[in-house]
């Protein structure tokens, strides 16, 4: 099997795409995006993390003491869409994650194209975003973060 497929299959089982919003008193809008690819490990397990960040050759790998694993993640707007995207797009997820990526891939391009800095995209973002991961616990509800907005 080729790696790039099994990184996919990996990423299938053990990975996530999300979209996390901070208040940000000096930005127009109030909030900052923040797209983000990460994938989670027990640290027995780093040595994957440390061959799929080498395949990607973008990202880094950080340890939380908290739960005892290791986080490959990939963060820069550019890196996500020059890289991360174009795997993906390659090399399709199979699993319902494929619906999250769609989406994920929508975000990325409108903050790529700096769309995130205009209110009435963010709104977009931000109810885009609010469709992926639906089991995910979020900081902040839907209707707080467009307040945040309204101020």
């Amino acid at each position: 099997m080729e790696f790039q497929s099994y990184v996919t299959g990996f990423v299938d089982g053990e990975g996530t795409f999300l979209v996390s919003f901070s208040r940000r008193e000096k930005l127009n809008t109030k909030i900052e995006v923040r797209p983000g690819f990460s994938i989670a490990q027990h640290k027995r397990n780093l040595k994957i993390l440390q061959r799929i960040q080498q395949y990607f050759g973008v990202g880094a790998i950080r340890f939380s003491k908290r739960d005892q694993n290791y986080k490959y993640e990939v963060r820069s707007i550019n890196d996500l869409v020059k890289v991360i995207i174009p795997h993906f797009e390659k090399f399709p997820l199979q699993t319902t994650k494929a619906k999250d990526f769609v989406v994920f891939k929508q975000i990325c391009r409108l903050v790529y194209s700096k769309h995130h800095l205009n209110p009435d995209y963010l709104r977009q973002i931000i109810d885009l975003a609010y469709k992926m991961n639906q089991s995910d616990k979020r900081r902040y509800p839907k209707k707080k973060l467009l307040k945040f907005m309204a101020r």
